[in-house]
Formats: C-alpha cells, sequence, structure tokens
C-alpha cells in the first residue's frame, strides 16, 4: 500500500511538472502587497521576477526543481521586500519599474534517504547547494550568493527544497542591496 502512494505522488509531481514547463505563461503570478521600508529604505517600488531552476546537468529530479520554484515565490513573498513576485513568463513583467530577476543554478545535489535517516539518524541527508543571483533587466548583478539546504534527520527529501528556499530568501533579506543608479 505504502508503495502505492509513493508512486502516485511521484506521478502526481511530474504531472505537475509537465505542465508547468509546457504552459509556463498560464500559471497565475503571485503577487504581495506593498513592502514596508526595511532599515531605512524603501523597497515598495521594487519587485522581482523568479526564474526557474537551471539544474546544472546535476541529474536534479524535475520534481525538486519545481518544488525549489514554487517555494521560492513563497518565501519571497514572506519577506515582504518585493512589491511583486512574479512567475517567469508574466506577460506584465515587462511593465514593471525596477523589477529584477532571481537566477538559481545548482552547484551541488547530494541524494539522500529518507530510510536511512529514519533508521540511523547520522546518515543519508539531502543537501543541496544553489547559487542565487538578483540581476537588474540589463544583466547587472545586484546579489549574488551561494546558498545551502538540506534535510538531515527526519522528513522527505523534498523538505531540503523547502529549507533552500527558506535559506534564499532568508539571504535576500538581509543582504543590503540596492538597485544601481538610473541615468537622468
Amino acid at each position: 500500500m505504502e508503495t502505492s502512494k509513493r508512486n502516485l505522488s511521484v506521478c502526481c509531481a511530474t504531472a505537475i511538472v509537465a505542465i508547468a514547463f509546457a504552459f509556463p505563461n498560464r500559471l497565475p503570478a503571485q503577487t504581495t502587497a506593498a513592502a514596508p521600508t526595511t532599515a531605512g529604505r524603501s523597497t515598495a517600488q521594487v519587485s522581482v521576477q523568479v526564474e526557474r531552476v537551471d539544474p546544472a546537468d546535476l541529474g536534479l529530479a524535475p520534481s525538486f526543481q519545481l518544488a525549489i520554484y514554487e517555494s521560492l515565490l513563497q518565501e519571497l513573498n514572506k519577506t515582504k521586500r518585493f512589491n511583486q513576485v512574479l512567475r517567469e513568463g508574466d506577460r506584465r513583467a515587462s511593465e514593471i519599474p525596477n523589477l529584477l530577476i532571481l537566477k538559481t543554478t545548482i552547484v551541488k545535489y547530494m541524494p539522500g534517504s529518507e530510510t536511512r535517516r529514519a533508521v540511523t539518524t547520522i546518515s543519508g541527508a539531502t543537501k543541496l547547494t544553489v547559487r542565487s543571483q538578483l540581476v537588474t533587466a540589463d544583466g547587472k548583478v545586484v546579489l549574488d550568493r551561494t546558498v545551502n539546504g538540506n534535510v538531515r534527520f527526519f522528513g522527505s527529501n523534498l523538505r531540503a527544497t523547502h529549507n533552500l528556499a527558506k535559506n534564499i530568501a532568508k539571504a535576500i533579506k538581509k543582504s543590503p542591496w540596492s538597485l544601481p543608479e538610473q541615468p537622468s
């Protein structure tokens, strides 16, 4: 029975990934209300568009890529640092001033084992390391960080993607970045 549930979960995740990649413009964008000021600087005019995760030929399952992407959208909304958080392919992005683009590239991936974690609690960790960049529309890097996410003890392997997204959002929220000066 447990194998059937696991197979059903894998099939559902695969179907979601296939739909998301086949119809990127059809998914609704997530937006937030105007963001409050942070440390004396206003962020109400800054929005971010989240690009799909670049797996960089490391064998990252599509379900992991999608889980990171979806978790990033949620966690960036929670930061209240951005006026809007948009999905890749959102048609409104070209009309938004001060739009930043979040690029996430997998640098290192070590698949773990839920069973080994449950039995030994000292082995079987799932670990992800990514390079996250906030880039302006004209390609200037505003923020560049290497961030880790993992699940060491209990939880599913996909829990590492949630932890990673949370750490990326935390790094963005704490970093003192600013937009380059606009020519007059």
